[in-house]
């Protein structure tokens, strides 16, 4: 392998000669042979949008030769556009104020910068990673605001969109299913009956409070901490060049991003990822509610409860010909598993690492935020299209059930007492008869009267 040499504060490093980064990434690469995972594509993308918009700020403010500035915004959106992934080597498990990537984009940019002026890559001549590309920041604002303009981005173009698409389906299930009247259930016991129109209400409720839960965290996502540097003070960086950067990110992603207010809690503290994390986790849980639900409302198909037919997709098992399982509802609930457990290491992170002037747990943060993102949002689509368009509902079974149910009974107690209601229920089960079997031997109440109170549909339309 080809090197060059290549200095930073420490001394030399021999860096390789096809990569853009430069001594202070290598170094990075050296000491954390931790895990393979490299910064998320998202942050990659993120640190080149703000890389490039701080040159334009530093240039307007008269900070930044428009000459200069001209070649870093090319390099930086470059670096936003992906072109220059491979770049961008370092661990995910780094230090924790993810320094080691905010140089590497440092470096990457100077470099492509020097590259594109004609220059010496590794020179810093005459475009200096910190001097130039860093000016006016610090890793301690960077990195955090390269995570919430990342994730606010993935939420917005990604997650909500997908939950989006999971709440139509589910409104358009709720329409179909809104005359199939089936028993319900509490405590995993027979209860009243229920349309499966309005179970599936139920589901939709659901997503769409995640939904609105979902746009609350942006408002904290898009207070951008940039402008405090090393501790929130604002040393050596101008007073409107964070403000200045956040318009520019604003207008480019259409996303309100804003200066934070207050750059002491913008950079001590990620409480807008943990927010971010925990509506993660409610939506991941509320989406495993749906999916476990329709895996048993479908189990069978003769010795479940079979009320619900799932598509099906692809052969079962390797030893039991013709058995098919519920595999999308699977993915889902374990693709919540995944969400619960990030959940968990960013709290973890957020409770150790948050010390002082600083939270030092970017780079996990960033990762784990931005796979669970990614993971429910591909879940969603999944289970739209693999599961829940072709979902239909077994009429006859649901039928069966709510005639075979001791719950019937619920509706006679109005009319013979609570008391005499249990007793037929009692007796029905005792002798394996229906409700209405009993009921119609026992004497205490007419056929009409009977026929009304064991009419399911009324049962579900109570009066107001």
């Amino acid at each position: 392998m080809r090197t060059r040499t290549e200095k930073d504060s420490m001394g030399q490093m021999e860096v390789p000669d096809n990569m853009l980064y430069g001594a202070s990434t290598r170094r990075a690469v050296l000491n954390f042979p931790v895990s393979g995972m490299k910064l998320p594509s998202q942050m990659i993308k993120a640190m080149g949008l703000i890389k490039r918009f701080c040159a334009q700020a530093n240039c307007e403010l008269g900070k930044l030769s428009p000459e200069l500035t001209a070649w870093i915004e090319t390099a930086a959106s470059e670096v936003a556009e992906g072109k220059l992934n491979d770049h961008f080597p370092v661990d995910v498990f780094q230090t924790g104020s993810a320094t080691s990537s905010n140089m590497n984009a440092n470096e990457v940019i100077a470099n492509r910068a020097i590259q594109l002026a004609g220059g010496i890559v590794g020179s810093k001549t005459p475009v200096h990673p910190n001097d130039h590309v860093n000016m006016g920041q610090s890793s301690n604002d960077v990195m955090p605001t390269a995570l919430n303009v990342a994730t606010a981005i993935a939420v917005t173009r990604d997650l909500l969109p997908a939950m989006e698409l999971l709440h139509a389906v589910l409104n358009e299930k709720k329409e179909l299913f809104t005359d199939f009247v089936k028993i319900g259930r509490t405590h995993l016991q027979d209860a009243t009956p229920i349309t499966m129109g309005q179970v599936f209400s139920g589901y939709s409720a659901q997503v769409t409070s995640c939904m609105k839960r979902m746009h609350k965290t942006l408002e904290s996502l898009c207070e951008l901490p940039l402008g405090g540097t090393a501790v929130g003070t604002g040393l050596n960086t101008h007073p409107d060049f964070a403000s200045s950067v956040a318009d520019k990110l604003a207008h480019e992603t259409g996303i309100a991003f804003i200066e934070a207010p207050n750059h002491f809690e913008a950079q001590a503290v990620r409480d807008g990822t943990v927010e971010l994390m925990g509506n993660l986790k409610t939506f991941a849980l509320s989406l495993n509610k749906i999916a476990n639900d329709i895996r048993f409302l479908a189990s069978g198909p003769r010795c479940g409860y079979g009320e619900l037919q799932l598509p099906e997709i692809q052969p079962g098992s390797s030893i039991m010909p013709g058995k098919v399982n519920p595999v999308i509802c699977e993915s889902v609930m374990q693709v919540v598993s995944f969400v619960v457990g990030a959940d968990a290491a960013v709290a973890h992170s957020a409770s150790t690492l948050s010390n002082f002037e600083l939270a030092v747990n970017i780079p996990l943060m960033g990762q784990q935020a931005l796979e669970s993102i990614r993971l429910l949002s591909n879940a969603c689509r999944v289970f739209v299209s693999h599961a829940l368009e072709g979902l239909a509902c077994r009429v006859k079974e649901c039928e069966d059930y709510i005639e075979k149910s001791l719950a019937m009974c619920t509706s006679l107690a109005p009319v013979i007492g609570y008391d005499k209601a249990a007793e037929i229920a009692k007796t029905a089960y005792i002798n394996g008869k229906t409700v209405r079997e009993v009921a119609q031997e026992s004497g205490l109440i007419d056929e009409e009267a009977l026929n009304k109170a064991l009419d399911p549909v009324s049962m579900t339309k109570p009066a107001k």
